[in-house]
């Protein structure tokens, strides 16, 4: 967590319930959200196995940093990437974010020959812990949901013999549900980044993901769920148990996602990725013959403000 004890308390006006501070949050977070997606890009990178000259895109996206010239370019400089790396900067996606930014990822690789993207996504509690106050749960439940964390991939196409994909993005898109535009709601204060959700917006999702995911498969085809894997938002566990529950899934399909919010919480738009690692993980653990634990095909879900629905149907790889 870069808001330590000792952050807050070098800082009092952050844990002081709704006094301006966003000018000390904004100066964390200009410095804290590159060198936190630096490091997810170096681990990336070393697994990759190719060096950062071959890297022709970058995207960036968060929610918890807002500067220019942005988190980009300070990551480029970071990296020592080529001046003319051509850079994507998405702020404020929200915690659909991150399928937001493999979706532009994809559309690079495939559009420009031979292209390498580096997807970044950063976030951090900065900008939206806000100090306890009884009288406003959402903020109580986002202080204790949330967390720092950061993720990174190479994402291109036509791969080199030298080149292990772990998995292969099929098809990406998105959807919003109509009059739920006061179901998430985050908002830039004086006093930071407010956020003020519907105690049942959980199961707004869960109840209408049926329907997208069906709209998806008349796209794409693909097996039923139940012979699927899946990555999702680490929204809490009430996301989970309405989404198994509108699936009719299986309670193991989930825990992949299951780890990543019990070890993580909520990584905003960086949660679907943190879920996708866990997924890569667990297919190690269990000796699958896949990425996906198994199975071919998998979705990546995003859901954030609007209410946005992001789906990229995956499909994985040999192990």
């Amino acid at each position: 967590m870069i808001l330590t004890e000792e952050v807050l308390k070098a800082n009092p006006e952050i844990c002081t319930y709704m006094a301006p501070s966003v000018e000390t949050r904004i100066n964390m977070s200009v410095v804290e959200i590159p060198k936190l997606g630096h490091e997810a890009a170096l681990k990336a990178i070393k697994i990759w196995g190719h060096p950062v000259s071959e890297i022709t895109h970058l995207v960036f996206g968060t929610t918890s940093s807002i500067d220019m010239p942005g988190a980009d370019l300070v990551l480029s400089k970071l990296l020592g990437l080529n001046p003319t790396v051509r850079r994507v900067m998405l702020y404020m996606g929200g915690c659909n974010g991150g399928a937001a930014v493999m979706r532009v990822a994809k559309d690079l690789a495939e559009n420009n020959k031979g292209a390498r993207v580096l997807a970044v996504v950063v976030e951090s509690t900065i900008l939206g812990y806000l100090a306890p106050n009884e009288n406003e749960i959402d903020e109580l439940v986002a202080a204790a949901l949330t967390g720092d964390g950061g993720v990174a991939l190479i994402v291109g196409s036509d791969p080199e013999p030298n080149e292990r994909p772990l998995y292969e993005i099929q098809w990406a898109g998105e959807t919003f549900l109509p009059n739920t535009e006061h179901a998430i709601v985050r908002r830039l204060t004086r006093a930071g980044l407010n956020s003020h959700l519907l105690k049942h917006v959980a199961g707004v999702i869960a109840a209408n993901l049926p329907k997208f995911l069906t709209e998806v498969r008349e796209v794409v085809g693909g097996p039923s769920w139940d012979e699927m894997f899946f990555a999702m938002h680490t929204g809490g566990s009430a996301l989970l148990n309405g989404v198994e529950a509108s699936l009719n899934l299986p309670k193991d399909k989930m825990q992949a996602t299951r780890t990543a919010l019990s070890e993580y919480g909520n990584l905003q738009g960086a949660s679907l990725l943190f879920a996708l690692n866990e997924v890569r993980l667990r297919s190690e653990e269990l000796g699958s013959k896949t990425t996906g634990e198994g199975w071919d095909y998998g979705y990546l879900l995003g859901f954030g403000p609007g209410v946005t629905m992001e789906c990229l149907y995956l499909k994985s790889c040999p192990r």
